[in-house]
Parts: structure tokens; C-alpha cells; sequence
């Protein structure tokens, strides 16, 4: 990637787990939401957790309890940078309830100063604070931030967890340079999230009893870059008998871009590419940074890099936001082709996109003052005429809007149409489309926007973001599908409309807005987004 490009998609991508409320893209406004309880959260504190590690504490959060900062692994640092993830060491006395570091990553809205802390492999688990007699279903959050950035602690889960009566753990994973570096001769090159994500993992299936959980009822879930991990994680053999259900927003094991259709210059490519092309690409990058970096004579390159700090890695953050397949166990093939294989573990599957996904992206394109010229640089000017036939301009009320459905349903949603297509002739797969066009955090002149649906399953960084009446009911009921699928893999309940799993050839689920625009209603999702044209065209 160039320099020039690596800064646009910092600027323009919505971080997932945004803390802006009606901001553009790339600006850090403050929320205008009210702070949280100080009463709520912090007065109140419960006796202690016994994990296998050590006595954590836990503090009130509304109706549930929070167990705040818990190491599910060793620091990685110094030799350990690099490797597969190592136990945590115990403790003695009670662990306090406490925000753990956010992985290393450049400034963003999660992280306003960014980190350097490699010390970071930490989780939070949410109960609800009434008893169960039974051990509740647990759901494990992976967030996503385009492997680059984000962290688990911006999804306070309390109302998920109270409403839904499951446990709920969201976790930290090593991000960029740090989880996905590759270099030839490492073991576990562009792995290394992944392994941190199945080591959270394996920590639930040893400690979620001690919460209140079922470690045989986990569901893993996750979006943008989770929900690729998700998928990731669905064709992982390391993953076999970790969870018993999955639910995937706004990623897959399918997805791709075509050339210049997220950013101005890019080139086609995959969150998902061989191992050898990191090891490559950590090559070049090592030998381009080698003299810079104070290598001493006789030292191994890895022994160089694994003793340089962790500030000098970070401004290289995007360099290394692929996951590398074939070179481990974790990943031994690529998740696309192995969901078309059928080679991914039978569980119930939720899986869905929102409806207006690339309108996040619109700024990196500036005023669109030449639509054809965008179709024809993103698919060649041989098929250019057919994608304008299929979008005509007429239909849209501004070039923009062409240009963000074109993007959408090519990157985005026809993406998820084809993983779901492969999953659902194996297993149930509940497929849905988040149309809500006025979520509150959503930019100025965006719909139903990358990430805009996660304030109605979260409190983003622990704020409450303003509903209206038919925004609050379309989040309960959203609660209640993701949670009545965790604990008994079917969404369906009382105060909301039925969900059907999608036939394997034509995607059909539900669309999700409030009553005062479309209502949650029946959608085919195959049709909605021209998946039928594009898998023709063959861009």
C-alpha cells in the first residue's frame, strides 16, 4: 500500500465500536449522550469470581455484573511478540474490576491517543446480577476495526446481557503489525489475532462456569473485522468443539473489493490472502526498515524486530492487516474456498450486512463528479456499460448515492449472499439486513451506514446514544433475536416478527428498521442487492 493510501483509509473507514455520535467520517466529535452512572457503575461492587487464574471482583452495572480487565494470556512481549499466545500467570488476592489495555494501534475514536501496550490480552465478561438456576448461554464478542484498530472493552453489554440473560464476553486480540506480521521461517505468520481469539476461547470453555455460563452453549460473534473472524474461526480445525453457534455482521469468509472501489487507487484484494504473500510482504517491509530500526550486525532480523519498541511498530500498523492462510493449523486453507467446500464446523449461523454499508466510505471519494468513470476504473470499461445499465444514474438522487449502492452491494452484501449461500445448504442460517436509515450514529447524509447498527445491541464505549421510541423497541427486539438464538440456536420468540433460515439459493431473511419506516419485514436479499448480476459479471 502506499503511504497516501494507508492514510485515507485511516481517515475515511468508520471504526467499528465508534464513540461518535453524528459524526462525518474521520472526525472525533465528543458524544452527545449523557455520561454514564458513576452511581451505577462503580458504588456498587459483588463478592468475588474464583477463575483458574485467580479471585477477580465484579461491579453493578445496571442489571447485570461487570468483571472488568481479566488476562486470558501472557503478555506478548519481548521473545513472546510474535508467538503463539502463552498462559497467563496467576495472581493472589482479588483482581479488581478494571479496563484492561487496548491492543497497540494509531489514534482513532476508540483510542483517541492510540497505544503502544502490548500488554493487552485481556477480556470483560457481563452476568446478569439476578440468579439462574441454570447455567446461561454465553455469547463472545470479537469487534472488528479492519484489523488495524478497535478493542472489546467499547462494547458494554450490560442491557445485552440483563435483557437477553446470557453471559457475554468481549476480548482484545492483537491488531496489525502485532497479529498479523508474517516473515519467512515464523511460525504462525498473519495468525496471530486468530490465535489470540482461540485462546479467549479456550479461557470460556475453563472459566464460564465460574459466571454463571455454559461452556458447551458458546455462541462467538462479531462484526466488520469480527465477523471475518468469525468466519475465520468457522473454518478453523483449532476452533473444533470452542463454539456451538455464530453470528457474522457485515463480514465473511467471501468478502473482497474490486480495484478503486473503497479508496481512489486501490487494487483488488481480500482480507484473506496466502501465507507466503505476508511472509513476502513482512520480508520487503523488514529489509525497507532494517537500518532504521538500529539492527545490530549478526543479529537475526526477527531477534532485531521482536527487541525494537513497540511506539516505532505502531506507525506501521496497516502494513499488516491480512489474515495469511495455509502455513498452520489455525488457518490451513482459505476461508472462502473452504466454506465453498463445506469444510467449516455445522453450527446455526446469523448473518447479515447493513443496507447501506459503502455510505461510510463516500468521503475518501470527495464530490463524485464523474460516476462512469468510477464504474469503469472499478470493472474495466468492457463491463463499465453493463454495471450502468444495471445503476443507472436516473434511479439515484446524486452520483453519490449510485456510486455508494454500486460499492455496497458489489463489496458488501452480494459478499455475504455468497458465504451465506455456501453455509445454509449445511446448516440454518438466519440471513438479515439492518435498515434503520437514521441511527444515531450514523454521518451526515448516510443511511443504514457501516456499523451504524451496533448502539442497538451496545452501550458503545459505555454510553447510552439517544433513541427515539421505535428505535429503543427495534433494539429490544433485536437483543432478543441475537440472545434467544445463543442460548437455543433459533431467533424466534414473543414481540417480533418470525424469522425464517434462508434456502441455499436465493438469500432471504429479515430487514430491520422501526415501525416508523419499513418495520422489520421479509427481504430477499439475493434480489435486493443485484446478487444474481454480479455473480454474472464476475468482477
Amino acid at each position: 500500500m502506499t503511504k497516501r493510501l494507508l492514510a485515507m483509509i485511516a481517515a475515511a473507514v468508520i471504526p467499528v465500536g465508534v464513540l461518535v455520535v453524528g459524526a462525518g467520517a474521520g472526525e472525533a466529535a465528543q458524544p452527545d449522550a449523557a455520561q454514564p452512572d458513576a452511581a451505577q457503575t462503580d458504588a456498587v461492587r459483588t463478592g468475588p469470581v474464583r477463575t483458574d487464574k485467580g479471585l477477580v471482583a465484579g461491579k453493578a452495572v445496571g442489571e447485570s455484573v461487570v468483571y472488568d480487565g481479566i488476562p486470558y494470556a501472557a503478555p506478548p512481549v519481548g521473545a513472546l511478540r510474535w508467538k503463539a499466545p502463552q498462559a497467563a500467570r496467576a495472581w493472589s488476592g482479588v483482581r479488581a474490576s478494571a479496563l484492561g489495555n487496548v491492543c497497540p494501534q494509531q489514534p482513532n475514536p476508540e483510542a483517541p491517543k492510540g497505544s503502544d501496550a502490548e500488554d493487552c490480552l485481556y477480556l470483560n465478561v457481563t452476568s446478569p446480577a439476578k440468579p439462574s438456576v441454570k447455567p446461561r448461554a454465553v455469547v463472545v464478542w470479537i469487534p472488528g476495526g479492519g484489523f488495524f484498530s478497535g478493542a472489546g472493552s467499547s462494547y458494554e453489554a450490560s442491557k445485552f446481557a440483563a435483557r437477553g440473560d446470557v453471559v457475554v464476553v468481549t476480548v482484545n486480540y492483537r491488531l496489525g503489525i502485532f497479529g498479523f506480521f508474517g516473515y519467512p521461517g515464523l511460525p504462525g505468520s498473519g495468525t496471530f489475532g486468530l490465535q489470540d481469539q482461540q485462546a479467549a476461547l479456550r479461557w470460556v470453555q475453563r472459566n464460564a462456569g465460574a459466571f454463571g455460563g455454559n461452556p458447551r452453549n458458546v455462541t462467538v460473534a462479531g462484526e466488520s473485522a469480527g465477523g471475518m473472524s468469525v468466519c475465520a474461526q468457522l473454518t478453523s480445525p483449532t476452533a473444533t468443539g470452542l463454539f456451538s453457534k455464530a453470528i457474522m455482521q457485515s463480514g465473511s469468509c467471501a468478502f473482497n473489493w474490486a480495484d478503486n472501489s473503497q479508496y481512489p487507487g486501490q487494487e483488488a484484494d481480500s482480507p484473506f490472502v496466502p501465507v507466503n504473500r505476508v511472509e513476502v510482504n513482512g520480508k520487503e517491509w523488514a529489509a525497507s526498515k532494517k537500518t532504521a530500526l538500529g539492527c545490530k550486525p549478526g543479529q537475526s532480523m526477527l531477534q532485531c524486530l521482536r527487541s525494537v519498541k513497540a511506539g516505532v511498530l505502531v506507525d506501521d500498523m496497516l502494513q499488516f492487516t491480512q489474515i495469511g492462510y495455509g502455513g498452520t493449523a489455525v488457518a490451513p486453507y482459505g476461508p472462502a474456498k473452504a466454506m465453498k467446500a463445506g469444510l467449516f464446523h455445522r453450527v446455526p449461523i446469523i448473518s447479515g450486512n447493513n443496507h447501506d454499508e459503502a455510505d461510510g466510505w463516500m468521503p475518501a471519494f470527495g464530490e463524485i463528479k464523474d460516476y462512469p468513470k468510477l464504474v469503469a476504473d472499478m470493472v474495466g470499461t468492457k463491463k463499465a456499460a453493463q454495471v450502468l445499465q444495471h445503476y443507472p444514474l436516473s434511479r439515484y438522487a446524486s452520483p453519490t448515492a449510485a456510486w455508494s449502492a454500486v460499492t455496497t452491494d458489489r463489496i458488501w452484501s452480494c459478499t455475504q449472499v455468497a458465504t451465506d449461500q455456501q453455509a445454509a445448504s449445511r446448516v440454518p442460517v438466519y440471513a438479515y439486513e439492518f435498515a434503520d436509515k437514521h441511527s444515531p450514529i450514523a454521518g451526515p447524509g448516510q443511511g443504514a451506514a457501516h456499523a451504524t447498527e451496533l448502539p442497538y445491541l451496545f452501550r458503545l464505549g459505555g454510553y447510552d446514544v439517544p433513541l427515539s421510541a421505535t428505535q429503543q423497541t427495534l433494539s429490544n427486539q433485536m437483543i432478543d433475536y441475537w440472545t434467544t438464538f445463543a442460548r437455543t440456536g433459533n431467533p424466534n420468540g414473543p414481540d417480533r416478527p418470525h424469522w425464517s433460515p434462508t434456502g441455499a439459493r436465493s438469500i432471504s431473511g429479515l430487514s430491520l428498521a422501526p415501525t416508523d419506516q419499513s418495520g422489520i419485514s421479509p427481504v430477499n436479499l439475493s434480489s435486493e442487492h443485484q446478487c444474481d448480476f454480479w455473480a454474472g459479471l464476475g468482477s
